[in-house]
């Protein structure tokens, strides 16, 4: 299983040929592509029109992994960890990338300048 980043699927829908796309890469790789709630939420709300047909389909086949107790949790310490650290990234990251941690899935990012800075994520090269 692979937990997908929100720019993995911003690339998805961007790109014209599809097959140059990290997204389908992987989707040739690796049978269980998911997503966490966060990202479903993010490409809901940044969702234009155009795509929404598009978004609809692809959606449809990706497991959507919720954000519980143990992932607030895990958001919590990567929070803290990373204000120390002062190598703070976006919330909506910290959410994302507390999800993979917490269910103990790989992630897979174009934003790995980000993803690098959360302890103990395993990210897909």
């Amino acid at each position: 299983m692979i937990l997908l980043d929100s720019s993995i699927l911003i690339e998805l829908f961007r790109k014209k040929d599809k097959e140059k796309t990290l997204f389908y890469s992987l989707s040739q790789n690796y049978t269980d592509l998911c997503i966490s709630s966060i990202t479903h939420y993010e490409i809901g709300v940044g969702n234009r029109k155009s795509h929404s047909d598009y978004w609809n389909l692809v959606s449809e086949n990706l497991r959507v992994i919720p954000f519980d107790k143990a992932c607030s949790n895990s958001a919590v310490a990567i929070y803290i960890d990373l204000l120390k650290a002062n190598k703070m990234i976006d919330l909506a990251d910290i959410l994302i990338g507390a999800t993979a941690v917490s269910y103990n899935i790989p992630i897979a990012t174009l934003n790995t300048k980000h993803f690098n800075r959360i302890e103990g994520l395993e990210i897909i090269k």
